[in-house]
């Protein structure tokens, strides 16, 4: 094509080529005083040595906000901006391009104007792109300009609840054609999966399904087989979302293949199985808890994703209240000690106490882990996993373990007698000990030791604290309104606020950034019961009313029902995430 070509025979809304190469658009924002021509020249010099381009180098180094380079570029490059994130799209539109396709060319159909159409690019110059796209839609085209990091936001949100996946199925006729293709390459000295030829459908289904949930965030993966068809399902945020409805023909081929890379046996199909495998995804490399379970329709599956390179974060990034981390940073000082974390199955338990090993692993110190799974990977500390199978258990671990010389022992959970008797030995015989428990708060945690069979004055002399938590939903930054409380978070407000007091809230009523939900991460709320001589005194007593009514003061305004409320106040979520956690523990305090 050459240089002059106008837009009017390229069929788009860009400028001549000619005109496009003039653009200068470095020079555009250092005569606006956005950047200095000394940043201009240092990110044109890191440029040629990278390869990368201006715009990004220059939101990596912070130099300008994506969003302002962005507007700046489509309003030089005579295209216009559109912001996803407020964008209301047209299902039917979309559709018109592939998915497949979409992801290739980073494109969306965004809107129908008398037969001409608007595509949304992150690349308003990629010619090789528009060209395509024209051919395919066989129409005119005008081209917006979008964030990328929008446009994948967008993509996961609008083609997850399409059927554009399930035509991997389509490729084959039944099911037993579907299950010849359950290759499983496995690398032996690294130990981790690969998920087969591409050229198989199960297989490219399989990559789409960690993929996505990769991209997303989700914590786990539920394939469910229905009578009309295969739901999967993504735990995002602590909340399942449909991800897809595949043919349920692929079902089956899928179980197959990802129980051979777990090890299970594929011809059990009538008892529930556990296993884990470990997947290469481009730079990245997951841990995959999974269980299965034998339904009436098929066999369900849940996949728990472990990101081997996700980072561990410290102790002031957990968001617990300034007071309580100064005790819980004394209390780990003292090395000794069984230090409890409290809560249910996915309220960020082991991200505390991996918060808290990572604060006081230092070369002085010899600190191992016995967990099933081990989710973290943490430099410098002796990290063993727990198999059931090789009768390899927590409590057989733990009797050879102080062999070892440790200083600070951190057991996944506490989940029988046996456990929570060598952790109270080890706590009493100078060792720290970190643990987790299910209870549904803090001062519930001694006497569920307690009818664990453990001793009441072993409980009293070897637990130091107890922190209980949940995890919150933080409402979404881009949609977060003022909410009106419904009557049944008016009536759990009248039992949380003093007389006169009020609160204002905000809650997300949903958008692009957030797919929908309102809501956008989450954060840890938490409650803090360190045992004092009082409280050591009455828990050393069977009966446990004298110990819960000195445990009720120690808690007073600062349960975890509190600090919801208090992350309500500052509008960083909803009143009923609050109520969600409240409701549960405030009533019986």
């Amino acid at each position: 094509m050459e240089a002059a070509t106008s837009a009017a025979q390229t069929g788009t809304n860009l400028p001549p080529l000619g005109q496009v190469n003039e653009i200068r658009l470095g020079e555009v924002l250092v005569q606006q005083g956005l950047i200095s021509r000394e940043q201009l020249q240092q990110t044109l010099e890191l440029q040629q040595q990278t390869g990368k381009k201006l715009g990004d180098l220059l939101v990596e180094s912070g130099s300008i906000t994506n969003d302002l380079f962005a507007t700046i570029a489509a309003r030089k490059l005579h295209v216009p901006f559109v912001n996803l994130k407020t964008f209301s799209f047209r299902t039917d539109l979309v559709m018109l391009l592939p998915e497949l396709v979409a992801r290739r060319l980073h494109a969306l159909a965004l809107d129908d104007k008398e037969g001409t159409l608007q595509v949304a690019l992150t690349d308003p110059l990629n010619l090789a792109a528009i060209n395509e796209l024209t051919a395919l839609l066989k129409r005119p085209i005008i081209v917006a300009e979008v964030r990328e990091s929008d446009l994948a936001l967008a993509l996961e949100h609008l083609y997850e609840k399409t059927p554009a996946v399930s035509e991997y199925a389509e490729h084959t006729e039944h099911t037993e054609a579907l299950a010849k293709d359950v290759d499983v390459d496995v690398d032996f000295n690294e130990g981790t999966n690969t998920l087969g030829s591409e050229s198989a459908p199960v297989a490219r289904l399989l990559r789409s399904l960690f993929e996505s949930a990769i991209r997303m965030g989700a914590s786990d993966v539920h394939v469910e087989p229905q009578e009309n068809g295969l739901q999967v399902r993504v735990r995002l945020d602590g909340v399942l979302h449909i991800q897809m409805v595949a043919d349920r023909r692929s079902g089956a081929a899928l179980t197959q293949r990802v129980k051979l890379m777990a090890g299970l046996d594929i011809s059990e199909k009538r008892l529930p199985q556990d296993g884990s495998f470990s997947v290469r995804m481009e730079e990245n490399t997951i841990d995959v808890r999974l269980s299965t379970l034998p339904t009436i329709y098929g066999e369900s599956l849940v996949m728990r994703i472990l990101s081997q390179n996700a980072g561990i974060r410290s102790l002031d990034d957990i968001g617990m209240p300034e007071a309580m981390l100064k005790r819980f940073r004394e209390v780990l000082s003292r090395n000794l000690g069984l230090v409890l974390v409290t809560g249910p199955t996915g309220s960020g338990k082991t991200t505390t106490l991996y918060a808290a090993l990572s604060e006081i692993n230092t070369v002085d110190l010899k600190i191992i882990s016995v967990e099933d799974p081990v989710e973290y990977r943490l430099p410098g500390i002796t990290q063993i996993q727990v198999n059931d199978k090789i009768e390899l258990s927590f409590s057989r671990v733990l009797r050879s373990i102080l062999r070892q010389d440790p200083d600070v022992l951190l057991v996944g959970e506490i989940r029988d007698v046996d456990t929570a008797g060598m952790c109270m030995r080890s706590a009493m015989t100078g060792h720290l000990v970190l643990s987790t428990l299910h209870t549904r708060d803090a001062m519930s945690a001694p006497f569920r030791l307690i009818d664990m069979m453990v001793p009441p004055f072993m409980v009293a002399t070897s637990l130091q604290a107890v922190i209980a938590q949940r995890l919150l939903r933080l409402n979404c930054v881009e949609c977060s309104e003022p909410h009106v409380a419904n009557p049944q978070e008016q009536l759990w407000l009248s039992t949380m606020l003093e007389a006169g007091d009020s609160v204002t809230s905000l809650c997300g009523v949903g958008c692009e950034a957030c797919s929908g939900t309102g809501y956008a991460g989450r954060r840890g709320v938490y409650e803090w019961l360190e045992m004092d001589a009082v409280l050591t005194n009455a828990a050393s007593h069977t009966d446990p009313t004298d110990f819960m009514k000195v445990a009720r003061e120690r808690l007073k305004g600062q349960t975890l029902a509190d600090h919801a409320l208090n992350l309500v106040r500052e509008g960083r979520t909803s009143l009923a995430e609050a109520l969600r956690v409240g409701a549960g523990v405030g009533e019986q305090l």
